[in-house]
């Protein structure tokens, strides 16, 4: 199984990943250790999570995610029935 993740960064910017140990990743994101971005951009909490059960489909779920213009992932984040159906 893996995990699409968005995370809330202290400058109010998120971040969308994907992992098959959200624990284990979020630690590395709170160390900065875990990318570029989160190094420059410290985390604050994990703000949305999807399971999916292969790679593929975590990876076509992240981009879709990516493309969403801020408003959208703010919708996502809080529920919004219309965007949590993307799949």
């Amino acid at each position: 199984m893996y995990t699409v993740y968005i995370l809330a960064c202290v400058d109010g910017t998120f971040y969308t990943g994907i992992t098959n140990d959200l624990p284990k990743r979020w630690a590395l994101h709170q160390a900065g250790k875990a990318s570029r971005y989160t190094r420059s951009h410290p985390v604050k909490k994990i703000v949305y999570t999807k399971r999916c059960r292969t790679k593929s489909t975590a990876l076509k779920r992240e981009l879709q995610i990516k493309q969403l213009n801020r408003a959208e992932k703010i919708a996502l984040i809080s529920g919004d029935a219309i965007l949590s159906t993307i799949s």
